[in-house]
């Protein structure tokens, strides 16, 4: 999310940076939420002046009650619970404006870095690298819950019938391999330097709209009934909430985390030939990983993150 002084200092380079997202309809946000923040800003100030205020009163009631004024002190009595109530009224408006405030900059798309090709969609993305010919073998390639079912290795329809399309249960070797992936992908990232850490699996709201934005929220995240936790789509979540208000030490830079998790996903949508297999399913593990690093180091760390991947 970006900090709203950046957009009360620079509105016009957040739209444009709308417009290079292609998301016109979000324009107008810009303009709101910076009206909206002065208007925080100006009921901060009001509430400032009336307790300052308040306290200078109540300082005075003593003087005037030595002096026998009582009818003044009443006054001025009166004067501190109008102010107390005027505080109260702006307070829950102050409330009301930065949940306001709150929403529109978590729709409010991030900076795209300048490195970054401009396009509508995918058919306008940018080859960078190419790393040598597409090979098509000359016979059909089988599908692959074909060749896991081929011998025991996965069985759909039993966990359709205890929990519906987009489960599995996995059997045998081919469970015995996706542990030992699992394991590779751990010591592999520790091998780099990555710290190991299981997360929490749950996390609660504000986390959740610390990492994404609601409609993806809405689409993907599974709620616990009657809580505030949810199910989180990917251990990135509660890594990157690790440390949600937290100051961090730049010479303890970088932080350099990796981490397994079971992941839980509604995908919405998910439909056609891949609910028969392995993908955009509910529930699935991932070795993820993150770093916390200063700003100017993130271009380098992205080109790490993604080269180990490869």
């Amino acid at each position: 999310m970006l900090d709203i002084k950046f957009v009360r200092e620079n509105p016009e380079i957040v739209k444009e940076n709308i417009r290079k997202k292609f998301q016109d309809s979000k324009l107008p946000l810009v303009d709101e939420v910076i009206e909206l923040d002065q208007e925080n800003r100006t009921i901060k100030q009001e509430v400032e002046a009336l307790r300052a205020q308040r306290n200078k009163l109540s300082k005075q009631i003593g003087g005037l009650m030595a002096k026998g004024e009582k009818e003044e002190a009443e006054k001025v009595k009166a004067q501190i619970a109008a102010d107390a109530e005027r505080v109260d009224e702006l307070t829950v408006k102050e409330k009301d404006v930065e949940e306001r405030i709150k929403k529109i900059m978590m729709t409010i798309p991030n900076i795209i870095d300048p490195s970054v090709p401009i396009g509508k969609d995918d058919s306008e993305n940018v080859e960078v690298e190419k790393f040598g010919e597409p090979v098509v073998p000359d016979f059909e390639i089988p599908y692959h819950t074909d060749i896991m079912e081929s011998f025991g290795g996965i069985d759909l329809d039993s966990a359709r019938k205890v929990a519906g399309n987009g489960f599995y249960y996995l059997m045998g070797d081919i469970a015995r391999l996706h542990s030992a992936v699992l394991a590779y992908a751990r010591d592999f990232m520790i091998g780099r330097g990555f710290k190991y850490c299981i997360p929490p699996f749950m996390i609660r709201s504000n986390v959740v709209t610390g990492v994404m934005s609601f409609a993806e929220m809405d689409a993907m995240m599974y709620k616990i009934e009657g809580e505030d936790l949810y199910l989180i789509g990917t251990s990135e979540h509660s890594m990157i909430g690790k440390f949600i208000d937290t100051m961090n030490k730049e010479e303890d830079l970088p932080q350099t985390l990796t981490s397994y998790s079971p992941c839980f996903r509604k995908e919405k949508g998910a439909h056609g030939i891949e609910e028969r297999g392995v993908y955009r399913i509910h529930q699935f593990e991932k070795q993820e990983m993150i770093v916390v690093c200063k700003p100017e180091e993130s271009p380098m760390w992205f080109d790490k993150l993604w080269q180990n991947t490869v």
